[in-house]
C-alpha cells in the first residue's frame, strides 16, 4: 500500500485543484457550511441530521476522542467533500469501522470521492480496522454504485428499518469488505485515472 500523506493537493478530472487535509476542531463552521448547502434531496436520508449545531457539536467531540477521524476536501478554499471513518475502542466490533462520504453533487464523478475514500481506507488500516461498512437505504442508487466500485458488496437488507427527515420509511442497506478487498478495488477502479497529489 502506497502512503497518502495529508494535507495533499490531487487535480480534479476537470482540471481544479483540491486540498485535502484531517479536520479539526477549526473546520467545524466550513463542515456546517457544506452541509446546509446540500439539497434537501441529498440530505434527505443522512444518518443525522447535519445542518444543527447539536450535530456539529457531537462530531467534534468524535474527533476529539478520536472516534471519529474525516478528511475534507477544499475546492478555492470552500469544502467541497468529506469522508468519516467511525470506530469504536472497546467491545465485539472495534476492528469495524464505518465510512460516511458526501460530496457535492456538481462534483460526482471527478475523482474527489475516490480519493477521499482512500485517504479513509489506509487510516483504517494504520489504525488496525479490519472491516469497512456503509449503509445507505433504498433508492441511493449512485451510493451505491460508487460503493460497489469500491469493493463494497450488500450483506444485509433490512426493510422499513429507517425514517428519513419526512418520517417516510425506507429499506436499509448495509454494505462492507475487509479493508484488504476495498484497496486492492480502488486501486483498479483508479486505473488509468490516478489523481495527482503532492504534499504541502
Amino acid at each position: 500500500m502506497d502512503t497518502l500523506e495529508l494535507p495533499s493537493i490531487m487535480h480534479l478530472k476537470n482540471g481544479a485543484g483540491a486540498t485535502l487535509s484531517l479536520a479539526t476542531g477549526a473546520d467545524g463552521a466550513s463542515l456546517l457550511q457544506f452541509y446546509r448547502s446540500m439539497s434537501e434531496e441529498d440530505r434527505l436520508v443522512l444518518k443525522d441530521d447535519v445542518t444543527t449545531s447539536d450535530w456539529l457539536d457531537w462530531f467534534l467531540s468524535k474527533l476529539a476522542t478520536g472516534e471519529a477521524i474525516s478528511v475534507v476536501g477544499r475546492v478555492n478554499g470552500a469544502v467541497r467533500g468529506e469522508a468519516t471513518l467511525h470506530r469504536t475502542f472497546h467491545g465485539w466490533s472495534r476492528h469495524v469501522g464505518e465510512i460516511r462520504l458526501n460530496v457535492d453533487r456538481t462534483l460526482r464523478g471527478q475523482g474527489l470521492g475516490i480519493e477521499l475514500a482512500r485517504h479513509i481506507v489506509k487510516i483504517a488500516v494504520d489504525a488496525g480496522i479490519d472491516k469497512l461498512v456503509a449503509h445507505m437505504v433504498e433508492g441511493q442508487t449512485a451510493a451505491r454504485r460508487t460503493f460497489e466500485k469500491l469493493g463494497f458488496h450488500k450483506e444485509a437488507e433490512l426493510p422499513g428499518h429507517v425514517a428519513d427527515i419526512h418520517g417516510h420509511k425506507r429499506d436499509l442497506l448495509i454494505y462492507a469488505n475487509d479493508v484488504s478487498h476495498i484497496w486492492s478495488a480502488m486501486e483498479s477502479m483508479l486505473g488509468d485515472f490516478r489523481p495527482d497529489r503532492a504534499p504541502r
